[in-house]
């Protein structure tokens, strides 16, 4: 397998992997423009420009894009996150123009048709409305707003349905010429295919785009605090955050073996200690979330009201002597998790030319494989703690809870908890 980048002279990236040993190809559009790229009147705007790709243009109806890429087997879809968005499609080796073409046309030729985009921004409402039903959901869009109060990167990725309703044609419009810039965009490619071909291929389809760099983001600013929403639920649900590290930080493969320690597996700490010895929940997991000058280090679990009390302490308590006691071997395990982890994932071309295509807007090139197991290699205990006592006792908590949580301590207790056990 080999990685290969080009950069086109209008600014575009175009990064490809051959793994001449499959017989499809997964390629696709990735944007570094999200959620947090949004003005306060804009929010939910790239979500729903994402969905308004698929619904016309005026060479395809939204029912022609869709039957031109099953007629050959393949799929085609998208995704927001906070700071990107992608268009992406699976295909045979051989469809792979088609699926070129496709793409180029709903990105630079799309017609956001007023009563397309009225059933649409109608469907988005639906999902909101699905959000909300969703605990699991909520607990997390809470979290992220209370980390991040009062910012592009604090507010939830499908927008309110005020915002939602408010945004026409010339908005998705104006959004799209502002951010879906070359410079900010990468053509990431990965499976049985030619670099050469795809690069005729963006040359030839994408030429439409945009040139000239984006404005710049906001700058992210963490703040922490305590928010909890009571409904009538059988379960609760917890989260609880620290501050964590950007990608560009030297800790941030050591976060992640820190969250795997912590909470990445049956085998880690607080699965052991508050599930299996405790019987405290039923799932818990820890987590972190890298971004472009910040991260968010967190730990979430479920479990009924009358455990929440105890449950939330124990959980305190497991954080606050990690980096006392932790040993060479759990480090290892979490380092092979890692590992194992990567290295599973290069068997799929879909992952592949995911991993390619963020890589490319986050550090602007496409990491080697060597390199990130080199990477995480290079993690040691010494490091691990060093980061838990920072990250623990360097910020300020981010505490959200939704459902019947009115016996959870509060955000000042667990605090005062983890301070003195730090």
């Amino acid at each position: 397998m080999s990685v290969e980048v080009t950069k086109l002279a209008s600014g575009l990236t175009v990064a490809t992997e051959t793994m001449p040993q499959v017989e499809t190809a997964s390629i696709g559009v990735w944007v570094g423009a999200g959620s947090r790229s949004e003005d306060a009147h804009e929010h939910g705007i790239s979500h729903l420009l994402e969905h308004m790709a698929f619904k016309g243009t005026t060479k395809r109806s939204a029912r022609r894009i869709a039957e031109e890429i099953e007629a050959v087997g393949g799929e085609i879809n998208a995704a927001t996150s906070v700071e990107n968005t992608c268009y992406y499609a699976r295909i045979l080796k051989d469809d792979l123009s088609l699926a070129v073409d496709i793409l180029a046309d709903i990105l630079t030729d799309s017609v956001f048709d007023p009563e397309e985009l009225a059933r649409e921004s109608h469907v988005v409402l639906q999902e909101i409305g699905a959000a909300h039903d969703m605990p699991e959901d909520v607990v997390f869009d809470l979290l992220q707003e209370r980390a991040f109060p009062d910012q592009p990167i604090g507010r939830p990725i499908l927008g309110t349905p005020e915002t939602v309703k408010s945004f026409d044609s010339g908005s998705l419009r104006t959004y799209l010429d502002r951010h879906y810039r070359t410079p900010q965009m990468v053509v990431a490619a990965a499976g049985n295919l030619s670099h050469a071909e795809v690069v005729r291929l963006a040359e030839e389809r994408f030429a439409a785009l945009p040139t000239g760099d984006a404005p710049p983001l906001a700058e992210a600013v963490y703040r922490g605090g305590d928010v909890r929403e009571t409904r009538d639920l059988s379960e609760a649900q917890m989260t609880l955050a620290f501050e964590g590290r950007p990608y560009s930080s030297p800790d941030h493969h050591a976060a992640q073996v820190l969250a795997t320690v912590l909470g990445g597996g049956m085998s880690s700490r607080l699965f052991q200690e508050i599930r299996e010895n405790q019987g405290l929940c039923y799932s818990i997991s820890a987590f972190h979330w890298g971004y472009r000058e910040t991260g968010l280090f967190g730990i979430h679990a479920a479990t009924g009201e009358e455990d929440l009390e105890r449950m939330m302490p124990g959980i305190v308590a497991e954080v606050a002597r990690l980096a006392d006691d932790l040993d060479e071997t759990e480090v290892a395990r979490a380092k092979a998790q890692l590992r194992a982890g990567l290295l599973m994932s290069l068997e799929s071309p879909v992952s592949r030319a995911s991993q390619i295509g963020r890589q490319t807007l986050i550090w602007g090139r496409p990491l080697g494989t060597a390199e990130i197991l080199a990477k995480i290699a290079e993690v040691d205990e010494a490091q691990v703690k060093r980061l838990a006592r920072e990250i623990f006792a360097g910020s300020s908590p981010t505490m959200a809870l939704v459902g019947p949580v009115a016996g959870a301590p509060s955000g000042e207790e667990l605090t005062r908890h983890l301070r003195s056990r730090a």
